[in-house]
């Protein structure tokens, strides 16, 4: 039965132990050691890919450029050229969550972006480096973002509240779409991929049964991969929108 669970995946588990502080025990878990895989393939296919550059890409080689020309094209069409100083950034952001989710696909693994603290960290990493980066660069003309211009002075009150609650609602959204996305999805897979092992215990009636959910099981797959980049790309692109305003305030 614990096969079958879909909830099952998503636990998180203690590997080993790493320092005690006072009575609280520092572990390495199942989370952390897949995030350190991500980062670890990420930047394997980034070092390889630029080790030896071809004038002709290898595949290596043409998805690290297709990938730095994605973000940075998604950059400048959202935060103009100065939105480039971020690229380290939100190249960095991309490829860990683009990564992570890609990851979690492969069955017997752990889904890093499935769990709300991860994607609420991201998101308020981007929330905070807005609002520094915004009062660091523009002084007090950041908080024209709050007051779009040409309003009549008599909405301004009523603007202002509203725009606040939409900036502070920012890191909510930015982390429950990615989070809600990676849970749903790897849960509908989860559940679907059971019935193929649940009908093909019962004999080879039970395998012809249990042809068209390992038919949806592998169509699923599919849209998760296509999901797991889609996500990650939302992210980057609302990520740049979110520079926007601290480069461009008030427009």
């Amino acid at each position: 039965m614990a096969a079958a669970d879909p909830i099952h995946q998503f636990e998180i588990h203690n590997l080993f132990s790493l320092l005690k502080i006072g009575g609280t025990e520092i572990h390495f878990t199942n989370s952390a050691a897949f995030m350190f895989l991500a980062v670890g393939l990420s930047a394997l296919l980034l070092l390889g890919a630029t080790a030896g550059r071809r004038l002709v890409p290898t595949r290596m080689q043409s998805m690290a450029e297709l990938s730095y020309e994605l973000v940075a094209d998604t950059i400048r069409s959202t935060a103009g050229e100065d939105g480039m100083r971020f690229f380290p950034f939100v190249f960095t952001l991309f490829m860990f969550i683009l990564f992570s989710n890609v990851i979690g696909i492969v069955p017997y693994t752990f889904t890093v972006t499935s769990h709300i603290i991860i994607t609420a960290a991201l998101a308020l990493l981007v929330f905070f480096t807005v609002i520094i980066y915004g009062i660091w660069h523009n002084g007090l003309r950041f908080f024209k973002l709050f007051v779009p211009s040409g309003i009549p002075a008599l909405m301004v009150p009523v603007i202002v509240i509203i725009e606040v609650l939409s900036f502070l609602s920012r890191p909510i959204s930015h982390s429950v779409r990615l989070f809600a996305n990676m849970l749903a999805g790897h849960i509908t897979l989860k559940l679907v991929a059971s019935f193929v092992v649940m009908l093909g215990s019962l004999g080879f009636l039970g395998w012809l049964g249990a042809l068209a959910p390992l038919a949806l099981t592998i169509a699923l797959t599919a849209l998760e991969l296509l999901v797991a980049f889609l996500q990650a790309y939302v992210f980057t692109i609302l990520t740049c929108i979110y520079l926007s305003d601290a480069l461009h305030p008030g427009h």
